[in-house]
């Protein structure tokens, strides 16, 4: 994941994004892309710390019906393995996945952007709305 990318996802985190443009830049990758895109986004997920409790609020969130393939491997828990498995789900299912990982991102990026957006050393929680600090990352890094 690039820089850009990661500065979308943030924005959508914060609620600067709607799922439909990630979505669809999502869709002009190719499968090895996709997997690898969906990798990266569960280091994103982790690092925003998510718990068990989450799950039912990430569903929900998701807009994806309960009984879909990744909802269900997704209440067997949120850890990195259990992640993996559901990015390893057949290739008619990676737009359901995608969109349960933007949903098991926001949900607790949300909580930790409450307490974090201060910190002037993690630009991953700046307000991403102002320009001048989104230009003040791409400059940084």
């Amino acid at each position: 994941m690039n820089l850009e990318e990661e500065i979308l996802i943030n924005k959508y985190g914060q609620g600067l994004l709607n799922s439909t443009e990630l979505l669809s830049n999502f869709n002009t990758l190719d499968l090895k892309k996709k997997r690898l895109f969906l990798s990266d986004m569960t280091f994103l997920i982790m690092q925003s710390k998510p718990n068990y409790d989450d799950i039912e609020t990430i569903i929900s969130e998701s807009k994806l019906k309960p009984t879909y393939t990744p909802c269900i491997l997704l209440k067997k828990g949120i850890e990195y393995h259990n992640l993996n498995k559901i990015i390893e789900l057949p290739e008619n299912e990676l737009d359901k996945v995608f969109l349960l990982f933007l949903s098991a991102f926001k949900i607790p990026y949300q909580r930790k952007f409450n307490e974090e957006k201060e910190d002037s050393n993690k630009w991953w929680y700046w307000d991403l709305s102002d320009e001048k600090k989104v230009t003040e990352i791409r400059k940084k890094h």
